[in-house]
């Protein structure tokens, strides 16, 4: 069996470099996967927008306008939401489908995208379109954005066509490393 030391210096380089960025990963969707795993999906959801329109009939709200919705340390921002709800003697919030710029922020860490859906059932959010993560000094960019609040797992495709920031329908990113 070789050694490291055994082989030449390029190749030595490029171990090192597929190393290194083997770990940066494993060390994002560890972070991530932590503090997405301990938001609370049961806190209460509370909302302010422009404009609100009760949809009774359909069981929806829409809040259109600089839309501010929280739960928890989660903020999502965007330029339209539709909450779909049931409503069994108290409301129920099901969904939340948001458009226009959306963001997702909790703590120093934030999610981008074009849109979002929030399924409270299963706990999930789905965010699309130019999807772009970024976490103090690093960056990842794609088509999609799954995350998993019950498993705390996270994903990022390149399922998007001819989004921005996302390169060819490719996963792209950088990684801070220590000084």
């Amino acid at each position: 069996m070789r050694r490291l030391t055994d082989l030449p210096l390029p190749l030595r380089r490029a171990a090192a470099g597929f190393a290194l960025t083997a770990l940066a990963l494993a060390g994002w969707q560890h972070l991530s996967a932590q503090g997405i795993a301990a938001h609370d999906s049961k806190a209460p959801v509370n909302f302010d927008a422009d404009r609100i329109e009760l949809q009774d009939k359909q069981k929806r709200v829409v809040l259109s306008g600089n839309v501010r919705i929280t739960q928890g340390n989660l903020t999502l921002q965007s330029a339209r939401t539709t909450v779909a709800y049931t409503d069994a003697g108290e409301l129920q919030i099901q969904r939340l489908d948001a458009t226009g710029g959306v963001t997702v922020t909790r703590g120093n860490e934030s999610a981008r995208g074009a849109a979002a859906v929030y399924d409270f059932n299963k706990r999930v959010i789905i965010m699309s379109g130019g999807v772009a993560l970024r976490r103090g000094g690093d960056t990842l960019n794609g088509g999609r954005l799954v995350i998993d609040l019950r498993t705390g797992l996270s994903s990022v495709d390149g399922r998007s066509s001819g989004a921005a920031g996302n390169q060819g329908g490719r996963v792209s990113g950088t990684f801070a490393v220590p000084q």
